[in-house]
């Protein structure tokens, strides 16, 4: 009870969830009033985690719970997104008649959910984080259910995320049953190097992460639950259980099976090059944009996760500074999505955008910078975030990756490409509509700016990073 106020984060969403849940049912037509409500339970557990960067590492609850700074950081980046997230999707939901007192309190559940997986220090607490934030996607996926897409991605993505989530489970047995422990730090003390029998449960929970982390081949969900979903769930969907899914990657392959690298390398490498080949390939046809920034995204996430395959903490670090930036990409390019609006209806394909320079150059520009940072165009944010990952690859002299990034990173380059290009160069198509709430244009500035001018201050996302060490 003594460290108890480091768990206050954990402790006042838990309430928060409670306690609008039963004002939403008792109080009639809240709707907006719980949404608003949410937001402002984020933003202050936003402010107690901010109280925790100061943490150094600690131990809760025999040693099942950690706080420390890749925790904190890790948990500060999900609320802000989250904050981002819902500041973004009112109008949405209001405009598509889906804005229910469930839909916020989903998002809180699924958030805390994360918040729980990124602190695990026990396969346990990871599992029931786990699923506590997969309960809440599934309905969140299907949330718009007169709509047979959503309807559909709902219950793909619960049949999928059911069968990962018994491999895992399976893996985590096995490694129970091999080491005598489910606790992380006794796990590594009571493994044997040599017990090659280990590497089945760590696979087995390795398919599992990659399945939340939409890694080949274990994307199949992806496309069609981003096409199917509400946008703001498909926001949500693209950046929030990435974050958390890579921090329990992190501390699973790092802090039990550190001595065991010979193993899972191998395995974290092949992820990461069919990752980003495969994202790279299939995202060259597609014509929905929700499903193209789907394959985008599995391609990321192969970037993201060959910092973790070279055994080192610059690796480690190059990754979290790679999810940040795709985070702040990522919020840009759905902020542009939605603004894509006429007449009540919302366009989501590639050709709807031809000609937007024409009638909405701000917006454009808007969505040039972004296209071309997630291309990896340098002086932007996404050029940096590539330029840590290959660094930290090319010092653990693993080449063949780092030529397989960039063979990957100039196929992918073509389809942000063929977007500009339809923007900028095709004939125009009717105006959308140029009234959006104040968060969405807020939102699209701040991602805008930080992408454009992060190469002015890169050392500071660096220099905070830098404090987080798990080796």
């Amino acid at each position: 009870m003594i460290n108890i106020n480091l768990i206050f984060p954990e402790i006042f969403i838990s309430l928060s969830i409670m306690f609008l849940l039963i004002f939403g049912v008792y109080k009639k037509n809240s709707s907006k009033l719980v949404y608003s409500l949410s937001i402002i339970s984020l933003l202050i557990v936003l402010a107690l985690c901010f109280n925790l960067r100061t943490v150094t590492e600690v131990y809760l609850f025999n040693e099942s719970y950690q706080i420390g700074y890749l925790s904190t950081f890790m948990k500060i980046l999900v609320i802000l997104s989250g904050v981002f997230v819902m500041s973004v999707s009112l109008k949405y939901l209001k405009i598509n008649n889906i804005l229910k007192i469930e839909f916020p309190i989903l998002i809180l559940s699924s958030i805390l959910g994360m918040i729980v997986m990124i602190s695990s220090n026990d396969l346990i607490v990871f599992y029931m984080g786990l699923e506590l934030q997969s309960l809440s996607l599934y309905v969140l996926a299907s949330f718009n259910k007169d709509n047979i897409l959503s309807s559909e991605s709902g219950l793909k993505y619960f049949i999928l995320s059911a069968l990962s989530s018994g491999l895992l489970l399976y893996g985590c047995s096995l490694i129970y049953g091999f080491s005598g422990s489910t606790n992380f730090i006794q796990i590594s003390e009571n493994i044997d190097i040599n017990q090659y029998s280990l590497t089945f449960g760590i696979v087995f929970i390795l398919v599992g992460l990659a399945f939340k982390i939409s890694a080949v081949p274990f994307h199949m969900w992806a496309p069609d639950v981003y096409q199917g979903s509400p946008t703001p769930v498909t926001l949500f969907f693209a950046i929030l259980p990435k974050v958390a899914a890579l921090t329990v990657l992190i501390k699973i392959l790092y802090v039990p099976f550190l001595n065991l690298i010979e193993q899972w390398q191998m395995i974290v490498i092949f992820l990461s090059i069919a990752s980003m080949i495969f994202g790279a390939v299939a995202a060259i046809g597609q014509k929905n944009l929700k499903r193209l920034i789907a394959y985008s995204s599995i391609s990321h996430m192969g970037y993201t996760i060959a910092g973790l395959s070279t055994g080192t903490n610059e690796g480690i670090q190059s990754s979290i500074i790679y999810i940040s930036i795709y985070v702040v990409m990522n919020l840009g390019f759905f902020c542009c999505l939605l603004m894509l609006k006429r007449d009540g209806k919302y366009y989501e394909t590639v050709e709807d955008m031809s000609g937007l320079s024409k009638n909405h150059p701000m917006l454009s520009f808007s969505l040039l910078l972004i296209l071309f940072s997630l291309a990896g165009i340098p002086p932007l944010a996404g050029f940096f975030a590539k330029f840590y990952v290959f660094m930290a690859v090319i010092k653990s002299e693993m080449y063949f990756l780092a030529i397989t990034g960039l063979l990957s990173t100039v196929i992918a380059a073509f389809y942000y490409l063929r977007i500009i290009k339809i923007i900028y160069f095709d004939p125009e198509k009717e105006k959308f509509d140029t009234h959006h709430n104040i968060a969405l244009k807020v939102s699209l500035f701040i991602t805008t700016i930080f992408i454009l001018f992060y190469f002015i201050f890169p050392s500071k996302l660096i220099q905070i990073v830098s404090k987080i060490n798990v080796i």
